[in-house]
């Protein structure tokens, strides 16, 4: 299917007009080297997630340049064509096609890059960088300004104010448009069917691994490119190793197992954990603490809306899951106590929830000014609360590795906020009810 270039184009409009209402410049945004793995070989290659969500361009070796004035222009720099490499490495569009095919104003080699960014920032106001990020990009841009500092006999100054690019798109970034919707759910939705196909498949004396490789499985049948991130499929006592990626012991009877695991699709992360008997029915403790942490991830979904404060839903959960720990014998003491003590962290101690989009921990501050920032329509965030029960001293042994986290992914709306990732069973019910089936 064509790319549609309307969403980056109009990405690179607003980028524009708001480095114009900032005083105008020039903005450069790279996107990512590629990496040797080892000897000649190289990881595969995934572009920088700022670069893609302006341009749509996936090829390496690549810059994206804007400048903002009375005649806004975008440039894209990137490889020439050359039918010897594309013999060796692939298809590669050259300036020409890239400049039709994506919508810039201008392509140029990237050989040519250094030279023209003399030209490009002499007498601008501000160069628009993401500086202290990489080096040798900090060492390039220096390079161009102190080049257009050696013209000031000839009239040219150099741009006196350097900003940081990422910060305005960061802002960009955290409302998410119809495109990036349209492929977040779809993400979400192979995800979902990846763990409904990982619970179909466990069984005691089945190697975790085994689990993972239906989850790529799935995730690649369905165009998904790539995992999100490295998943987590952690059975028994390793569900309480936060991030156990190892995936390589033996699921035993009578434990749980946790999966944390999603697909990326055209850049865009997916994020979903469920938990499950790898028998297919849950113990009494075993259901006792999973019907607490999905009462913590309900009452954490009831406040996220648009004009919550951002740590409203971890809030709720909390107050559930500690209160929680006190009626399951795990911890002593009031409510209010264990909140302000802290010692709920014993079996807590992350927080609820990330930004989510073409990175898994998408971009975009917190905080603004020191006080949560509030949720607005269109963000898009994980909601998961989770409990990680180890052997202690005071803890009853019937509670020992038993290690839950419940997670999906929410898109904020004005009244609410809708879960995208609800294909993945996670009640009790549904979920023994799908491990009978199979």
């Amino acid at each position: 299917m064509p790319l549609d270039i309307t969403p980056f184009q109009a990405r690179r409009t607003r980028l524009l007009q708001t480095m114009q209402a900032a005083g105008g410049g020039v903005a450069i945004i790279a996107t990512a080297p590629e990496r040797i793995r080892n000897r000649d070989a190289h990881y595969s290659y995934r572009f920088d997630s700022y670069f893609y969500y302006l341009t749509g361009f996936r090829e390496p070796e690549a810059v994206l340049v804007l400048v903002a004035g009375e005649a806004p222009r975008s440039l894209l720099f990137c490889r020439s064509k050359d039918i010897e490499r594309e013999i060796w490495d692939g298809y590669r569009h050259g300036p020409e096609a890239a400049r039709e095919t994506f919508g810039f104003d201008e392509a140029h080699p990237i050989a040519e890059l250094d030279e023209q960014l003399t030209t490009l920032f002499a007498n601008q106001p501000a160069v628009f960088h993401s500086v202290g990020y990489d080096d040798a990009w900090d060492a390039r841009v220096t390079g161009a300004l102190n080049r257009v500092r050696a013209m000031a006999r000839s009239g040219a100054h150099a741009p006196s104010l350097i900003r940081d690019v990422r910060s305005l798109v960061d802002e960009m970034r955290l409302i998410k448009d119809e495109a990036e919707l349209a492929i977040m759910r779809r993400a979400a939705d192979i995800s979902g069917g990846a763990h409904r196909r990982a619970m179909r498949a466990t069984r005691p004396g089945a190697w975790e691994y085994e689990i993972e490789a239906e989850l790529l499985h799935e995730f690649r049948r369905h165009g998904s490119q790539a995992p999100a991130y490295s998943s987590i499929v952690a059975g028994g006592a390793n569900a309480c190793v936060l991030h156990y990626v190892e995936n390589d012991a033996l699921l035993k009877d009578g434990d749980l197992l946790l999966i944390d695991a999603g697909c990326e699709l055209d850049g865009y992360a997916s994020d979903i954990t469920r938990t499950f008997p790898v028998n297919g029915r849950f113990s009494g403790p075993q259901k006792a603490a999973y019907e607490l942490v999905l009462a913590a991830q309900a009452a954490a979904m009831a406040v996220t809306r648009a004009g919550a404060g951002w740590n409203d839903p971890h809030d709720a959960a909390t107050r559930v899951l500690a209160q929680g720990f006190i009626d399951l014998g795990l911890l002593e003491g009031s409510l209010d106590g264990v909140l302000e003590s802290g010692s709920y962290r014993q079996f807590y101690m992350h927080r609820t929830g990330h930004w989510l989009g073409l990175d898994v921990h998408d971009a975009g501050e917190y905080k603004l000014a020191g006080e949560w920032r509030p949720l607005v329509a269109g963000n898009v965030l994980t909601i998961e609360p989770g409990c990680y029960i180890r052997p202690a001293d005071g803890v009853p042994e019937a509670f020992w590795n038993i290690g839950i986290r419940i997670e999906d992914d929410a898109l904020v709306t004005a009244d609410g906020c809708e879960l995208i990732t609800g294909s993945a069973p996670k009640s009790v019910a549904d979920i023994e009810a799908l491990m009978r089936e199979a």
